[in-house]
């Protein structure tokens, strides 16, 4: 057992999202028993229960005051846990999400690295090498289309195809069958093209179990939100976001992701 203290981690989520307090535990602690080191999760959560824009706008400027009352709680890193809030404000715009968390914290006292679940996704497909994706999202046509404009244009990839389940209520979408995601890839969507799929592309629809299962069915990589802002998390953490157990994409080793470069400084030093 570690004798080194445990690395926290503030997850900032909707109130209505269940799925990132399970599954990026679910990652860190098979993650604990291959790395030898340690983690525990603290949480604040935004009121949000209907996946709409004007939704989804509210409730992200709840976001800063959760970044401060994780900052009490000297997290060493903190991930802000929806995508779609983030990637409605247009390209990129997890950069101006994160900075404006980070001076929260900042200011609280406690300025930790902070990770969104819109730039990891972008960010490692990128730093993957996949040029063509393609993707299942659980929202409204609509919103799904903004995904794929965002990712397109902030990754510069292609994505080749996308469902969407239409899916608005955010309970409901946590509550979607992991199996069918398995079915989707493999029947439903066009992968002919892609070098990856993102099986999940909301960190509320869970993918964590069907993410091995989709890859044998389709024989690509595939990868969910939750599992690139898990690895964003390591990376932040400045270390190796490798996890083996769960596919090829969590299995990768560690290539340079620059974009976090800038808030990656830890607000103290610890002996690990």
């Amino acid at each position: 057992m570690s004798t080194v203290p445990p690395y926290r981690v503030g997850l900032i989520v909707p109130s209505s999202n269940v799925t990132m307090e399970t599954e990026v535990p679910a990652l860190l602690r098979a993650y604990e028993a291959a790395a030898g080191v340690a983690f525990t999760f603290h949480g604040a959560r935004m009121r949000m229960k209907k996946v709409t824009a004007e939704a989804l706008l509210a409730m992200d400027r709840e976001g800063a005051a959760c970044a401060a009352y994780l900052a009490d709680a000297q997290c060493d890193v903190q991930a802000y846990a929806c995508l779609v809030a983030v990637m409605v404000q247009g390209p990129r715009a997890h950069e101006a999400v994160a900075e404006r968390l980070h001076a929260s914290a900042a200011e609280s006292g406690w300025a930790a690295p902070i990770v969104t679940s819109a730039g990891a996704l972008v960010d490692e497909i990128r730093a993957a090498g996949y040029a063509r994706v393609a993707l299942v999202a659980p929202y409204v046509p609509e919103l799904t289309r903004i995904v794929v404009s965002y990712i397109e244009a902030s990754a510069g990839v292609e994505v080749v195809d996308a469902i969407s389940l239409s899916v608005s209520d955010n309970c409901e979408v946590g509550r979607l069958p992991q199996q069918d995601l398995v079915d989707l890839s493999a029947t439903r969507l066009d992968v002919r093209r892609a070098d990856a799929v993102v099986l999940s592309s909301c960190v509320q629809m869970p993918s964590l179990r069907a993410l091995q299962p989709a890859e044998a069915r389709v024989g690509l990589p595939c990868l969910s939100a939750a599992a690139a802002t898990t690895r964003s998390i390591l990376r932040a953490l400045q270390l190796d976001p490798a996890i083996p157990g769960f596919g090829s994409f969590l299995a990768r080793p560690a290539a340079p992701v620059p974009s976090y470069d800038a808030l990656a400084t830890r607000p103290r030093e610890v002996t690990r």
